[in-house]
């Protein structure tokens, strides 16, 4: 059974649209679920509209999480593909009017940065730090970003595609030094291949 986007979340899409122009650079509608993606240098006002507006009143942040679309968007778009590799995805809710929305916007770069909206939704605060931390996101305005998960010597950000499966450094406790301490990781590299199950293997 197919689920049919509300016209009352259609509307709100629209509305931004008709304010906003091509800063509102796509509507997508799925499973039910209605995306908007947006320009990230207009991220901040638009997040701020989404909130303040009565017809909207999205008063409540309840995800937010990176992305990296390291290998997805070349596999879709092919290898020549240019486009930006992060992404931020932001799930909002109004309780006012029991319905929901997801903002995504893209950015590019090894530092990837993008507009905190720690102002427009205070709990975005972690959210942020968590994203920060395992995809190397810059997030800003943000009022303390510093990792949140991994310890303060970890080097990378491990949910990066192209971070290596056994990391970078290992940490371990020094007797003589009586601390921790961080050294190269000594574990071998090894590649992961599909496992293939033939079907001649069972039963024949």
């Amino acid at each position: 059974m197919s689920v049919v986007v509300s016209d009352q979340i259609k509307n709100v899409a629209a509305r931004a649209k008709e304010k906003f122009g091509d800063a509102v650079t796509s509507v997508i509608e799925a499973h039910g679920e209605l995306t908007i993606e947006v320009d990230p240098k207009s991220l901040f006002a638009i997040c701020e509209y989404l909130r303040d507006d009565g017809d909207s009143h999205f008063e409540m942040l309840i995800d937010l999480c990176g992305v990296d679309y390291l290998d997805y968007r070349k596999e879709a778009a092919g290898p020549s593909y240019q486009g930006p590799r992060f992404a931020v995805v932001y799930h909002l809710l109004s309780i006012r009017h029991n319905m929901r929305i997801r903002v995504r916007t893209f950015i590019e770069g090894d530092v990837p940065i993008v507009d905190s909206v720690v102002n427009v939704w205070n709990s975005a605060n972690w959210y942020e730090r968590e994203a920060f931390d395992l995809f190397g996101i810059v997030f800003d305005g943000h009022p303390d970003l510093r990792r949140l998960l991994t310890d303060y010597g970890f080097v990378g950000h491990p949910f990066r595609k192209d971070f290596p499966i056994s990391g970078n450094v290992e940490m371990r406790y020094d007797e003589r030094k009586r601390r921790v301490v961080y050294e190269p990781v000594s574990i071998e590299p090894r590649s992961l291949t599909k496992r293939v199950i033939r079907e001649e293997g069972f039963g024949g």
